[in-house]
């Protein structure tokens, strides 16, 4: 059992020599590198857009360039372009790493830094989600999910949540309607991975939008003399 930080109770990374993770779900670009139950590396900037840009070099930073013996992604819910540069950049290494990937989600990795920050029995994690509306999913301070997250108009999320605090940056639309809101906004931190426990550390490496992406495949015109599929 490895050295752990945040507390008692057991962390995905207790059997795992080093694991690179990967946040872009959101505006921040964040990587770090998880080695013996610690951070040993880690780099976080806002960029809202361009992580496409940002990533690869963003881990090359890293120490030993950010080569690890796992990579754990953020798989959402978020941004759909963000989602999937994360995620592309981690099947890539993990094919050329020959290592394994696994996937996190972005409101527990927010969740697992606000209950760093405040220890509270249950926490609300809220996101931007796309058409104004917020993603949200409440957790118990050992991680846990209350249910499944869900897309919320701000009104709806706050009716949700009741007395119960909440982080992340989806904060700013609730607050914009109830002002004195007991919530302070964040984004997700890639180093904050290493608080996550073993269920919130092995989502397969795919999507996880929440609603369908803004963009849609065009509908096939029908052929002249014949009726529409």
């Amino acid at each position: 059992m490895f050295l752990q930080r945040g507390g008692a109770g057991p962390r995905w990374h207790d059997d795992i020599s080093s694991t690179l993770v990967i946040e872009t779900a959101t505006a921040a670009c964040s990587v770090a590198l998880i080695e013996g139950g610690a951070v040993i590396a880690q780099a976080h900037q806002v960029v809202n857009r361009g992580h496409a840009e940002q990533l690869v070099p963003m881990i090359a930073t890293l120490f030993g360039g950010g080569r690890a013996g796992s990579i754990l992604v953020d798989v959402g819910p978020g941004s759909f372009t963000g989602v999937r540069v994360g995620i592309a950049a981690a099947r890539g290494l993990a094919i050329g790493w020959s290592v394994p990937v696994a996937g996190l989600s972005s409101l527990a990795l927010v969740a697992a830094g606000g209950f760093a920050r405040r220890p509270v029995p249950v926490l609300a994690a809220v996101l931007e989600g796309g058409h104004g509306e917020v993603f949200m999913q409440l957790f118990t301070a050992s991680l846990d999910p209350l249910g499944p997250f869900a897309s919320l108009t701000p009104a709806a999320a706050i009716a949700t949540l009741g007395d119960i605090p909440a982080v992340g940056n989806g904060v700013s639309r609730l607050r914009a309607i109830e002002p004195g809101l007991d919530a302070w906004e964040a984004l997700p931190d890639a180093a904050d991975a290493v608080l996550l426990p073993p269920s919130c550390a092995d989502l397969p490496p795919r999507p996880l939008y929440g609603r369908a992406p803004d963009a849609k495949l065009p509908m096939p015109k029908a052929t002249a003399g014949l009726p529409a599929a």
